[in-house]
């Protein structure tokens, strides 16, 4: 009997442990820092007991199916303390998990973010993400931490000329990145005429790039999408942080309104050359051919108000204002120049239940630039303005381990004043001559991710937009599709199509140096624009998974591209779209990446080999010619050090092919009956055959912690373009003078403009 009652109670625990090991269960939450209670987004869940993990989303949740086992999970997130957990999972777990920023995060340079891990089992390729803490450790231009910079250092992304914080990626313009700040749109992301970014980094906690497979929640854009998530201020208690350097010094105060409910961060940033150029003026006043030095100055403002209504409910609310302002005040010419952006964002996410949530905002952003000058008694104003209202609404729905799904839908109203001149004696008159536009956009998308098996995901995505306004109307279906299959446990290879319209265009007048740009809508003359793009690529995990290997290659085709006719100026037509040229764009590259995530020694190599070309019937004789921001080879090598506890050693390497640009071939000389002077008219090359010299610089940086009882503080020292490259910004043509020092008649040469040699500087940080 005892034998029978053994064998009966060994077979009741072995089917129950049979039936418990079949059972699988659910297990979610959220990762939070444990004093701002701010999501964590991009923190790694690896689940070691079953060798399998996720990654948490832009709410810093995470949801993932399991067999029912003692778990064994290790959490880890860039600056934080890395924490291990072992829990039973017999039922669906909600776990939410707060984790500690590693107060000595200068002792070992981790970049976790982003990790091999996370790149290989992904199915999402073409993005890339920069954390704050990271980007403080490159070295900087003139001490000014630039996360948008940082970006430009990735392959298949590159800035304009030296020291321009632009993005040109994969063979797209400047206009064709959707830059979005917690769900609002930026029009114009870079103060000092593309110096700077607009992104005060004690603003931001994290950006994201994405160069093709777009998700199919982002549109409205060609070439990228810059998604930035700004910071939250602390639930616990209040804190000060900033900075202190040579040409502009930053503030951010956070705390909690309502201990663990209700938050607030408020940053301001400022330059302050200004405040000497008048010093400059007064000491050279009277000199003789001495012009007045203009006064020039931005700031921006940002704040973000976070609200936890109830568990399932959360509301946020962010804003941002920065203006660049620029006076010029000579015998002659007395004017002031002015333009920035205005952003606000009302965002609420509700979790349903453990498997569905949503998030709904409400955002406006707009950007303005006004030139004011006075002649005589008369005042003279130009402005332009462009402005957006759109409501949106995403959803996500955990439907098991095998099935992710994305939902929404949103509608936009874009309203334009284009050009507007006026000529009055009364300065708040706001009549004038110019185009008054408005545009309404919307759409709705859904999309899939698929895991088929351990080895195959799919992620399957449609987006139907649309566009009218007052005469058009115009629309299309963006399909988006990726997969990975993983060759091994340290590799896999990606493939991605995806398809993207642009509905408002950016039209730059090329004689212009100040930032009058103008976004126009789609209409009669100027269809929407579109691109489709095809890309392929391996990831590999080396040696333990501490170094990332990628290689990318891509092929682009943009349809309906824009640009200025030859000779036409965008302020002298009563339609400024009567003034564009329409053609056809196509780009195609390979981008190689190689990442050391860990240790003492961390940094990256990044090489792209690129085309890009444009072709329009009305310009270059219908020929095709290379784009101006196309560039034949981009080199980027970034290293950090940790030298000691406190001291971390960074440099740079960048190169660059020059830039294709237009220049004179010859001049024609023409001298009228009775006239004194001649007049040289220039004969050009064709379009962009001319290429200016290669640009390369070597910086370097050092960031020193100093030591304290209280709080957080280090010195930051660069050194920009360490061996004194000139570097072209760009060329002119210029008389040969002879002996005596007197222009030549019928003799020009080409000159290089560079602007910045070696530049030294340090910044001052602290945080309390």
């Amino acid at each position: 009997m005892r034998f029978y009652l053994k064998i009966s109670f060994l077979l009741f625990f072995i089917s129950n442990a049979l039936l418990l090991k079949a059972q699988r269960y659910t297990l979610s939450g959220y990762i939070y820092d444990n004093v701002s209670k701010s999501p964590l987004i991009g923190a790694y869940i690896n689940v070691l007991s079953q060798n399998s993990g996720t990654v948490t989303d832009e709410n810093g949740q995470y949801s993932i199916l399991l067999d029912a086992d003692t778990l064994r999970l290790s959490i880890e997130y860039l600056g934080y303390q890395p924490i291990i957990k072992k829990i039973l999972l017999n039922k669906d777990i909600v776990l939410n998990i707060e984790m500690s920023e590693d107060k000595s995060s200068l002792k070992e340079v981790v970049v976790e973010a982003n990790s091999v891990k996370e790149n290989i089992e992904r199915t999402q390729m073409s993005m890339t993400s920069i954390d704050t803490k990271e980007a403080k450790l490159i070295p900087v231009f003139f001490g000014e931490i630039d996360l948008m910079k940082t970006l430009a250092l990735k392959p298949g992304v590159s800035s304009g000329n030296e020291g321009n914080s632009g993005l040109y990626v994969r063979g797209g313009g400047p206009d064709q990145n959707l830059i979005l700040m917690d769900d609002a749109l930026v029009f114009n992301a870079s103060h000092l005429l593309g110096f700077f970014s607009l992104l005060n980094p004690e603003a931001v906690k994290n950006i994201e790039l994405y160069k093709g497979d777009f998700p199919a929640q982002f549109g409205g854009r060609l070439s990228s999408v810059v998604d930035i998530k700004m910071a939250e201020g602390s639930k616990e208690k209040f804190g000060v942080k900033g900075g202190l350097g040579l040409i502009s010094s930053r503030l951010s105060i956070e705390g909690p309104i309502i201990k663990n409910k209700i938050s607030f961060i408020v940053s301001a940033r400022r330059t302050y050359v200004d405040l000497f150029t008048p010093m400059i003026n007064k000491q050279n006043e009277g000199k003789k051919d001495f012009d007045k030095i203009p006064s020039y100055f931005f700031y921006d403002f940002n704040t973000k108000i976070s609200a936890d209504l109830s568990k399932k409910d959360k509301l946020t609310f962010t804003g941002y204002h920065g203006r660049d302002i620029l006076k010029i005040d000579n015998k002659n010419f007395n004017s002031s120049i002015r333009w920035g952006n205005t952003i606000a964002s009302l965002r609420w996410h509700h979790e349903f239940n453990t498997k569905l949530i949503s998030n709904t905002s409400l955002s406006y952003s707009s950007y303005n630039y006004t030139i004011l000058y006075q002649a005589g008694e008369l005042l003279n104003r130009l402005q332009t303005k462009v402005s957006e209202v759109t409501l949106k609404s995403d959803f996500q729905y955990y439907h098991s381990d095998k099935h992710l799904i994305r939902y929404g839908a949103l509608i936009t109203s874009n309203s334009f004043d284009i050009g507007r001149i006026q000529k009055s004696l009364d300065p708040n008159e706001d009549k004038g001559q110019g185009n008054d536009l408005r545009a309404f956009q919307g759409g709705i998308y859904l999309s899939d991710e698929i895991k088929y098996s351990d080895k195959l995901s799919f992620n399957l995505g449609l987006r139907l937009t649309g566009f009218v306004n007052d005469s058009n109307s115009y629309g299309g279906f963006e399909p988006r599709l990726s997969s990975r299959y993983k060759l091994g446990q340290n590799s896999s290879f990606k493939l991605s199509y995806s398809r993207m319209f642009q509905y408002l265009h950016l039209v730059s007048n090329s004689g212009a140096t100040l930032p009058n740009d103008i976004w126009y809508p789609s209409n009669n003359n100027i269809r929407p624009q579109r691109s489709d793009q095809l890309a392929g690529g391996i990831s590999i995990g080396l040696w333990d998974n501490k170094y990332l290997l990628s290689n990318e290659v891509y092929y682009k085709w943009m349809k309906r591209q824009i640009d200025l006719k030859d000779g036409a100026a965008i302020f002298e037509i009563p339609d400024v779209s009567s003034g564009f040229a329409v053609g056809k764009g196509w780009s195609y590259g390979n981008e190689i990446y190689l990442e050391k995530k860990k240790g003492k020694f961390t940094g990256w190599i990044g090489y792209t080999l690129s085309w890009t070309w444009r072709q329009f019937d009305e310009i270059n004789r219908g020929e095709k010619y290379p784009a101006r921001y196309d560039r034949r080879h981009n080199i980027s090598v970034v290293g950090m050090y940790r030298l000691s506890d406190r001291i971390v050693l960074s440099a740079s390497w960048v190169y660059a092919t020059g830039n294709a640009v237009t220049l004179p071939s010859g001049r024609f000389v023409f001298q009228d009956i009775g006239t004194a002077k001649p007049t040289y008219i220039p004969e050009f090359m064709p379009r962009n055959s001319f290429r200016m010299p290669d640009s390369h610089r070597f910086d370097i940086g050092l960031v020193y912690k100093m030591r304290q009882k209280y709080g957080e503080s280090d010195f930051t020292f660069s050194i920009y373009n360490v061996y004194n490259r000139r570097n072209p910004y760009f060329i002119y043509i210029d008389r040969v003078e002879d002996e005596n020092g007197e222009p030549s008649l019928t003799e020009f040469k080409a000159k290089m403009v560079s602007l910045f040699p070696i530049i030294p500087s340090v910044t001052y940080n602290f945080k309390f």
